[in-house]
């Protein structure tokens, strides 16, 4: 139960740090968790694709989330044609 809490946590956080980073005004509360957490899938892919591991605390996993994020974010853009506003 604890796990969904944080996974929970992490997309909220990831989402709306990457709704900041990515100057838009975001998909909502729901869209910005859930793309907080398909990017930390995503972004923890990606690590341990280039070799790093998959653990290292609060702050790693919420950096690699952020990351995923961003890449998920730019690609929803560019298939959507928008800036966030019609999802």
């Amino acid at each position: 139960m604890f796990s969904i809490i944080w996974w929970i946590i992490v997309g909220l956080i990831a989402g709306f740090i990457t709704g900041k980073l990515m100057k838009g005004g975001g998909y909502g509360t729901l869209m910005d968790i859930i793309i907080g957490i398909v990017g930390a899938i995503i972004g923890g892919f990606i690590m341990r694709a280039v070799g790093f591991a998959g653990s290292g605390g609060m702050i790693y996993t919420i950096l690699v989330a952020i990351l995923g994020a961003v890449i998920l974010t730019w690609l929803l853009r560019l298939v959507t044609g928008n800036k966030a506003n019609n999802l």
